[in-house]
């Protein structure tokens, strides 16, 4: 039977189509069940619902099940409709009488809204320090290269003069302001909405602030009703900090597809890194670049395809909620499998050498000349009017020599302001607070 199930057998089909893909997502969701379960039933025995005897047979047996669940021992059998339903029938079946007890004060709601919460933290470190990697690896690249010139485009045509070190520093930075985001999205996580049970309270006297302590929340959701909204709302938000990072690895991808196709020739990679074609021979296809752009153009609608599945649904729980997990879980390993192939496929980049060489990148420094003008005295229009007659004459002469040095120009990356900028985005999450809380709950002695 279902843990909400009476005497009434429900149809086969119907059961079928309800529960969907469920079993499979929630054994994702294990760890952090049997965490939520951990914190509920220590505030449980706390308020007098649960005796000594029996907290302690429960935190036992639960702790043997998150033992089995990071051993990859644990699953959801057939016909057990979800992981809170299994947990509660092997501790049950593993300790008697006592199993049944720590559902008392809570509700299913309440019970995945925490237990999402506590895997979405999971998840966001995780992407944090994928993220990290990739930072490094950029940084590394934009100071070893900082001094090799390429070309800087505007409306995809040549415009002025850039370098591997403004590109890899710009795509780092970028980074930062997607960690901004995805910070946000850490905060809306960050609160315990454990004791909302179905969304509208208990009349047990429950400690919600202890459970927040004890699972290593900053805060509390507040307003029960609340609480219960903020499901689909946490997802949307944090499919919107993934697309801020997806947003930023596609663009580069673009780049990377740009800069290594001959007409352009600034980048290459190794041969056993490029896919070749089935009847042209001297292919070298960037196939991973365009798969991680592709990846991450779907992760970029990630945030308009929760929005559409949670939008003007009442206040309360609907059961459409459910179908948020097949949408969000698998971009989590995309975006993290997209974050780590690029770092991998950076390490192993080639860089060419005066590019701008080539006379055909000559009016690249049209600016530069206009400039020195204006250093000797010509008014800017002026100068600007006499570059241009020149280069429609014909006449135009390049001056290659590139004296950009104000913050975050070519002769002045500012890459230890933006490592600290990064540096200070990573500490804002207090990952560490968590481990030490769940380090305590998870300890044998309490």
């Amino acid at each position: 039977m279902k843990i909400w199930q009476k005497n009434t057998d429900v149809n086969s089909f119907v059961e079928a189509f309800t529960v969907g893909n469920d079993r499979v997502l929630d054994l994702e969701l294990a760890s952090a069940d049997i965490l939520g379960s951990l914190a509920h039933t220590r505030m449980l025995h706390h308020i007098g619902l649960l005796d000594s005897t029996d907290l302690a047979s429960v935190q036992a047996g639960l702790k043997a099940l998150y033992r089995e669940v990071e051993a990859g021992l644990f699953v959801i059998e057939d016909g057990v409709e979800d992981v809170h339903s299994q947990v509660e029938l092997l501790l049950t079946k593993r300790i008697g009488e006592a199993g049944k007890k720590i559902h008392s004060g809570r509700s299913r709601n309440d019970q995945v809204l925490v237990d999402l919460k506590l895997f979405f933290r999971v998840e966001i470190e995780s992407l944090v320090k994928s993220t990290q990697v990739l930072f490094d690896r950029l940084m590394t690249l934009s100071e070893q290269h900082k001094a090799v010139l390429l070309p800087g485009y505007t409306h995809l045509q040549i415009a002025m003069p850039s370098s591997f070190g403004l590109w890899f520093g710009a795509y780092a930075e970028s980074l930062v302001d997607d960690l901004a985001v995805l910070q946000a999205a850490w905060k809306v996580c960050n609160k315990n909405p454990l004791g909302s049970a179905a969304g509208y309270g208990s009349s047990f006297p429950l400690n919600r602030r202890m459970t927040t302590e004890l699972l290593g929340f900053d805060d509390l959701n507040y307003n029960v009703v609340y609480a219960q909204m903020g499901r689909g709302k946490t997802e949307r938000i944090l499919a919107q900090g993934m697309s801020a990072i997806a947003a930023t690895l596609a663009r580069f991808a673009m780049d990377v597809c740009l800069y290594i196709n001959q007409n352009f020739g600034f980048i290459s990679f190794p041969d056993h890194l490029t896919t070749g074609s089935s009847i042209m021979p001297h292919k070298k296809n960037p196939d991973v670049f365009e798969l991680v752009r592709g990846r991450c153009n779907k992760i970029q609608a990630l945030p308009n395809e929760i929005a559409l599945m949670t939008t003007n649904l009442p206040s309360g729980y609907h059961r459409d909620l459910q179908l948020l997990k097949e949408n969000l879980f698998p971009a989590f390993r995309s975006l993290n499998e997209c974050l780590e192939i690029t770092t991998f496929m950076l390490e192993h980049i080639r860089i060419k050498e005066g590019i701008l060489d080539d006379p055909k990148y000559d009016y690249l420094f049209s600016v530069e000349v206009v400039n020195d003008e204006v250093l000797k005295g010509v008014p800017f229009r002026e100068a600007y009017r006499n570059i241009g007659l020149a280069i429609e004459a014909g006449t135009f002469k390049p001056q290659k020599a590139v004296n950009h040095n104000h913050e975050g120009s070519i002769g002045n990356l500012c890459n230890s302001e933006i490592r600290q900028a990064f540096g200070q985005a990573v500490g804002g999450f207090g990952f560490d607070r968590v481990h030490e809380a769940l380090s305590k709950l998870l300890a044998d002695s309490q």
